[in-house]
This record gives C-alpha cells, structure tokens and sequence, in this order.
C-alpha cells in the first residue's frame, strides 16, 4: 500500500473520480464525525488500508488517494453517534456502498451483522452491534469515465409506441438468443429480439428497474427474490445479475445498438424509497452514512420513518443534498447510459413538500429547468400510499402519466360492465378531463390495459380471482378487484368457445388501446398470449411464471402477433388516432373531428349517454380537409348481437374492414360494406371501417 497516499481533495465532483495521478473521493455527510476510506484486494474479499479522510467543506467529505487507478476496490466506513431516538445511526462497523458508486464487485448475502444493532436484543434498534459486514457486503470499483457511442434521437411522443419489459424476463427462455445472453441486457438487443420490436410496431422499450437492487431477506428466507427490482441500492449502477462482463459497457452497448435500430429506451427509476427499509433494517449505504438527511424521520419521533411508499422508508429528496444525488443520477443515466427517458415509480413523492404535494416541488422544477432533462421523456406513476396520495392529472407540463383510469375503465366496459359509455368515450377520447389543463397535451396519458404490476391481458380473461399462493403470502397479496372475468371456466380451459370468446376480448382491448388519443403502452409478452398462471402480483417470481414463453405454438400466439401489428400499423398510417392536440368540434382551429355515434346510426344524444344498459357505442375521426381518410370505429361489450346502422356521410359510397375481432388471422380478403348498410355486431366485437377514397 506504499503507493497510495491520502491528501485532501475536491468537493466535487461527489463520488470517485480517477485522473492521471489518482482518484478523488468525495461523499456527503452532513452528521458523521469521521469518515474513512476502505481500500481490498481486486475480489474485495480483504479489506487492505483505511484512510481518513481528511478534509470536509459544506458537508463534503474529501480526500484525494494519489496513485490510485482506475479499477480499485472500496467501500466506506461511517464515525459518528449511535442514536435511533434522535434519527442518527451510525455505526463504523458497518462497511457502507458509495452513493455515487459507478461499478460493484462482491457479492451481498443476508447476515445478522447488515444490521447496526444486535438483531436478538429485546431493545432491538435501541442496541449496538459491533460485527464487521464487509465480507458479506457489495464494494465500489472505481471506474474510468465513459460515454455512449451514438447520439439519442428522440421519437416525438405522438408517435410513440411503449413496451413495458423485464431485462430478464424478456429473453431467459427465447431459444433465439443465444444462451450465454439470455436473461442480460445485450440478449435485449439481440438482432432476434430487434427484429421481433420491429415486426410489432413498438418505438420505446421501457425497462423495470435496471438500476442495482437487492432482494429483502423475508424473500431470500422464502427462496424467492425481488424479481421485479423496486429496491434500490444504487442509484448510478447497472444491476450486476444483468450483466456479462464488462459493467457500464454492457449497458451502452444495449443501449446503441436498440439506437442504431430506431428504437428509444425508458428505464423504471425508484427515488423513493430504498432497500435499507424500516428502522429495524439493515446498514448498508444511506442509512449509515446520514440517516437523518437521506430519509424523511416522523418529525416528533425521529427514530421511526415516514412511509408514503408502503415500502419501510422515503428518500428524503426535499434535502439539497439529496435532491442533487437524484438529478446527478438521472443526468449520468442520459449522458452517460444514453437512456432517453424515466418512469418514475411512485412519483408523488417526488412532488412532495412538508405540506404535501406540489406540482411545483423543487424536484419537478429541477426537472422542468436541467438542460440535460428537460429533453428526455418522463413518465410519472402518479400515486403513493401517503395521505392525498392519488395525484393523476396533477403532474406539470411536460411530464406524462401512467393513466390507470384508463385501464380500469376499458377493462370493466369489455368485461360488460353497465353504464360506462362516457367514462370510455372520455378514455378513448385521451382523458382530456384529467390532463387538459396547463398546456397538457393527449400525450400527457399513458393508456395501458396491463403492466408488470398486476394480470397479463392473457389472464385478464381467463382468471377472475387472484392466484398467488407462490408468493408466500396466503394469497393474500396483490388486488383483489382487477375487473377481470374468465368467461365461464376459471383459469386454463379446452373449451373452443370459451377460448374464442377470450382470444376476441383481448383482441377487442388491444384494438381499443391503439384507437385511443394518447400514449399506448402494451406489457411484453401480452402480444403472445404470456400467462402469470392467475397470479397478480409476481414481484418475486423468478421463474417460468414471469419469464417469457417464445414457443410458436403457445395459444393464440401467432395471431396475436399478427394482430397487435395490424393495429401499430394503423396507428402509424392515419396520424388521426394521435393527434398533438385534445380534439374538440367547436375548435375552429382543430384539423380533426370526432363524432360518436348510437347504434341507430345518429350522433350520440344527452339521453344516450345517459342510457344504463347501453353497450354499444361508435366513433368517427376524420380530418377537415377534403378526399381524407375517415375512420369509423364500433364498438360492442354486449351479450347479444347487435344491429349497428351504419351512419349517413356524404361522398362515402363503401366502407372497408380494416378491423374485425370475430375475423381469425387467415382471413385477408379486402371486404367492403355498402355505407347506408346495417351490419350485425357479434357478441364482444370491435369493427374499425375506413371511406373507400383510398
């Protein structure tokens, strides 16, 4: 350890950085008494040298370690007082991660000793445990600076096609990957899994958390994991399990070579909360460093967290400090990973002040005012479990939302649920009742029928109740109420019947997702028929339950497919069905109508609205200008057939199928309709109808 010797360093920038002559190390504590530097070996299994470090301005820990290189192993050792009752919980025993840790080496397993008190102490939290983790814990690897290889080239929004997948999950069992990328980020890229995003349409591939996580020991101690990876460790790390060997390159290669193919990537990101949990937790980074800075504490019992997340802490991103971890963070993500943009997990505590939320939270305005993330998407989940928690609609420009009432309402009219002809038309429409406002634009809503949180679309119509026994929790976990319906069997059935009524449902909510104003998003494996096998909430399915099934002759897969490519084309073919602006007849500046229109063939009424039982309704999108497309699409969630006279429209002498979800993938013939026709809906159908001009 001759080489290294520790002189004072810079504030910034925070984390480590390398240069000709060593590296600087620079972390954030506004508590700690002390802080060392803990140098190991190239494995870190042995811990070689500590340094203190020997300056500290405005809170910042410095030193810097002249002949150290590029590829060092180290962690931190946190001094400073032990007091849970007044939210500090420092313990130097415990080997802590880098906040602003580029790369990990090691591995993490469960011990007693993660934790800063004595875990059999009656007092709990109150005790003191003196035990070395450092052999069970993760380490930082310094890394030399990077950049992606190609530039971002965003997609703009009306255009965007999202699809919501794990890293894993995507490519574990796909014989067209090659094995020894399977499960990783470069199988992501893999020219068969390019060529399978292309033939479906999609433009943006968004990622469940690809950020490092850990799994909580309740699931380790059960055999199972945090699959899904809402538990974060570290928040500028690409998750070692994804990797194969080469740690941020592996990441930006995925990242360029989805580019280089016309393909935009999204990554999920938990700024919440992280995965040290409740005050009983472990010490494995933030907590040990300054816990009463990095966590939001109960102002009156600061030994106890608040939790808006439901998931034992919230990140305290109202302090300057953090709130600058989080945006240096996203900025490294962008500039650095290449990545185009961010779905904010339980974004409303993000938003939130001592008050509660504001859209004009320091963090949403640091996003609104960065010149590095004011161009790249951001997707808002915009609720937490905290008191006015549910904020959808209440994000500002430029930010866009997961729409979960779109979701729910599409469900219950196809489900048949009755009286929910506005609440679809208003969905369809683009929710301009929730986002219309503050220059919000149809992009705002991110239209989904399924995510990774919840039923596929597979099981949406086969299973009514929830199945989740797997997850060790008596079936008790995830909703309860998912507005699904099984059609007559619960779960796998051979009945033809039942599985045609199943297979046209899904087909008649995939075509509602891409007819509707707004920003679809469809869940990876929903376009093959992918089944959880009824469970709802597979967070911790590391297996065939989660992973996806490639085999061409799964049920329905092929059609399916066929199917959701029928749909992006039509998107992409008529601009009509995403327009940039909320589409209002009376706009005299508006170059698109929308008219709805009863099955009798009129235009819509108050009193038709207002009818209980109706489940039939059509919608015509057309622009103003002359000899244009114009689109009428029906549809019918009832029980019965219905007779749906075709509407009256001048110049229009034939309509052409262009969608039917009674017709099976082989049939191709071109079929035109006379215009003044009555046609019969079947049972569970949408048909999409366009003018014979073209």
């Amino acid at each position: 350890m001759e080489q290294y010797r520790i002189e004072p360093g810079n504030v910034y920038p925070i984390g480590a950085t390398v240069d000709d002559t060593g590296v600087n190390f620079a972390i954030f504590s506004a508590h700690a008494e002390k802080i060392a530097l803990c140098i190991f070996d190239e494995h870190g299994r042995q811990e070689l040298e500590r340094f203190v470090l020997p300056q500290c301005e405005h809170n910042i820990w410095h030193g810097f370690l002249k002949g150290a290189k590029a590829g060092l192993v180290y962690g931190y050792r946190v001094y400073g007082s032990y007091s849970p009752e007044l939210g500090h919980r420092f313990n130097h025993h415990k080997l802590l991660l880098d906040p602003y840790a580029k790369a990990l080496t090691g591995n993490f397993s469960w011990s007693d000793r993660h934790f800063a008190y004595d875990v059999n102490d009656p007092k709990k939290d109150l005790s003191f445990d003196d035990r070395d983790n450092a052999d069970v814990m993760l380490k930082a690897v310094v890394m030399e600076p990077s950049a992606p290889l190609l530039p971002r080239k965003p997609i703009a929004w009306k255009n965007t096609v999202i699809y919501e997948g794990h890293v894993k999950g995507l490519t574990q069992l796909n014989p067209n990957v090659p094995k020894h990328l399977r499960g990783s980020f470069l199988g992501l890229s893999h020219p068969s899994m390019i060529a399978h995003y292309r033939a479906m349409g999609i433009t943006t591939i968004e990622l469940l958390p690809v950020q490092q996580f850990i799994s909580e020991q309740f699931l380790a101690d059960k055999n199972l994991s945090n699959y899904w990876g809402y538990n974060s460790l570290a928040f500028f790390v690409p998750h070692k399990d994804y990797l194969n060997q080469h740690q941020i390159k592996d990441f930006q290669r995925m990242v360029d070579e989805l580019h280089q193919a016309g393909f935009e990537v999204l990554i999920d990101v938990v700024y919440n909360h992280t995965c040290e949990g409740n005050w009983l937790g472990p010490t494995l980074s933030f907590r040990g460093i300054d816990n009463h800075s990095y966590y939001r504490l109960n102002p009156t019992e600061p030994r106890y967290y608040i939790n808006d997340t439901g998931c034992g802490n919230t990140l305290n991103i109202s302090h300057p400090r953090v709130l600058q971890m989080v945006m240096d963070s996203l900025r490294y993500w962008v500039q650095v990973m290449g990545v185009d943009g961010f779905r904010f997990d339980l974004a409303t505590i993000l938003g939130r002040e001592v008050h509660g939320f504001d859209k004009s939270n320091g963090f949403l305005d640091a996003i609104l005012q960065d010149p590095v993330l004011n161009s790249v998407k951001v997707i808002a989940e915009p609720w937490d479990i905290g008191p006015g928690g549910y904020q959808l609609g209440g994000f500002p420009s430029p930010w866009s939302e997961w729409n979960d009432r779109y979701r729910d309402t599409i469900r219950r009219y196809w489900r048949g649920d009755q009286g929910m002809l506005p609440e679809f038309a208003r969905r369809i429409h683009g929710s301009s009742d929730i986002f219309e406002h503050s220059g919000r634009q149809p992009f705002a809503s991110i239209n989904f029928l399924c995510s990774h949180d919840g039923n596929t679309l597979h099981d949406l119509v086969s299973y009514q109740d929830r199945h989740n026994a797997a997850n060790g929790e008596n079936n008790r976990d995830g909703h309860s109420d998912n507005f699904a319906r099984n059609h007559g069997v619960e779960g796998e059935t051979s009945d033809k019947d039942i599985l045609a009524l199943r297979l046209r449902q899904i087909k008649n909510m995939l075509a509602t997702l891409m007819l509707s104003q707004g920003v679809p998003m469809l869940l990876a494996g929903d376009e093959i028929g992918r089944s959880q096998k009824g469970n709802n909430n597979a967070y911790c399915q590391d297996n065939e339950i989660n992973w996806l099934d490639w085999d061409d002759n799964a049920l329905h897969a092929d059609e399916l497919k066929v199917f959701v490519a029928s749909l992006t084309q039509l998107r992409k073919r008529f601009s009509m069905l995403a327009h940039d602006r909320f589409i209002h007849n009376d706009d005299k500046e508006a170059a698109v109508n929308i008219t709805w229109f009863h099955s009798s063939g009129y235009a819509m009424r108050k009193e038709d609205w207002h009818a209980h039982h109706a489940s039939t309704l059509g919608y015509l999108i057309q622009e103003k200008e002359p000899s244009t497309p114009v689109l009428l699409c029906l549809f019918h969630a009832g029980k019965e057939p219905v007779a749906f006279q075709l509407p009256e429209i001048d110049a229009i002498a034939h309509w052409q199928v262009i969608i039917d979800t009674t017709a099976s993938a082989e049939q191709t013939e071109v079929r035109l309709i006379p215009a003044e026709r009555i046609i019969t809906m079947a049972p569970f159908s949408t048909i999409v109808l366009l003018n014979d001009c073209l």
